[in-house]
């Protein structure tokens, strides 16, 4: 059984935990905040084997196989970097780093130092992936020619998201998800990406992002920390549509055909929390002595970063990094 650890004590981590300890083929071993008290109540919370109030403690068991990195997204190049350096495998949440450059860096590390690392994208790896994707590749909607999808939330309270050293901002928060969403119907073959933001407190708050793949293929998406958004996600073809409610988390995958008729609906499995699935593969990845996950290969990581830093650029904005 694999140990895992989780660095962070946040809602994230508390999710991560939630899901842990329910399954089957990992221990949830040990959770490193940043003081011992806090460290101990989530322990105890969920029934964590060590509790540590730093991470450079934790990093120091040699019990702990994989860690899970759960902390701002300007502390996950530092944070994986400790992990490496440690001789764990690693689960970053997404997004995976700040910019490109700290991707291709820390994942250069992971393959010179033969561990694991992988984004933690769940959408990447649930099951509905592979729903979409064979609906698609059977022609229920004949030829894909454009889709069109958001991904909002009323963020206000949530401190991190509106500060601009903790890499806040709409774009790696959730739109982060559409780039994904788009790139997993689409593929690589990305031709053109044109964005505008609306800014508030330094951050972007409302992103619009129009992507062009090879053949004319189209996606027209926005993603908010503002404002409650239906987070669907429409597939158009030739033949008919997809509809999909929550293209964060999947929860029903509709298909109409050319008379605007729902033909088929589907739901995918019952799940944990969802974020089973990306653990799941971990698991497979480091038994099978494999350095990335075939759900989000380390190329796929770096092409992503490398889209959103080109988004900032064209907005003139450019992320604080953290020394």
């Amino acid at each position: 059984m694999l140990k895992m650890a989780i660095m962070g004590a946040g809602s994230i981590a508390n999710k991560m935990a939630d899901t842990i300890t329910k399954m089957n083929d990992v221990k949830a071993y040990a959770i490193a905040a940043r003081d011992t008290e806090r460290a101990a109540a989530f322990a105890k919370k969920y029934g964590f084997t060590k509790f540590y109030g730093s991470y450079e403690e934790m990093l120091k068991d040699p019990e702990v196989q994989l860690v899970y990195i759960a902390t701002p997204h300007s502390h996950h190049y530092k944070c994986a970097k400790m992990c490496l350096e440690a001789g764990k495998h690693v689960l970053c949440e997404k997004a995976f780093t700040v910019n490109a450059e700290q991707a291709k860096e820390i994942l250069k590390l992971a393959e010179e130092k033969k561990l694991l690392l992988t984004e933690a994208i769940w959408t990447r790896y649930m099951p509905s992936r592979n729903m979409i994707n064979k609906l698609i590749a059977d022609g229920t909607i004949g030829e894909v020619t454009s889709l069109t999808a958001n991904l909002g939330y009323e963020l206000s309270e949530v401190k991190r998201i509106w500060d601009p050293q903790l890499a806040g901002g709409a774009l790696l928060d959730v739109g982060v998800y559409l780039v994904n969403f788009a790139s997993m119907i689409f593929g690589e073959d990305l031709e053109h990406v044109q964005s505008e933001a609306v800014f508030k407190n330094g951050v972007d708050m409302i992103d619009n992002i129009n992507m062009t793949f090879a053949g004319g293929k189209t996606a027209s998406m926005q993603c908010n920390v503002h404002a409650v958004q239906n987070r669907q996600g429409t597939i158009f073809g030739t033949k008919g549509y997809i509809e999909i409610t929550n293209i964060n988390n999947p929860e029903e995958i509709k298909v109409f055909n050319d008379q605007y008729e729902k033909v088929l609906s589907c739901t995918p499995p019952k799940q944990i929390t969802g974020y089973e699935y990306e653990v799941e593969a971990c698991c497979k990845a480091i038994e099978e002595g494999r350095l990335e996950c075939p759900e989000m290969p380390h190329r796929e990581t770096i092409r992503v970063m490398e889209i959103m830093d080109e988004m900032r650029r064209s907005w003139g904005y450019e992320i604080p990094i953290m020394k």
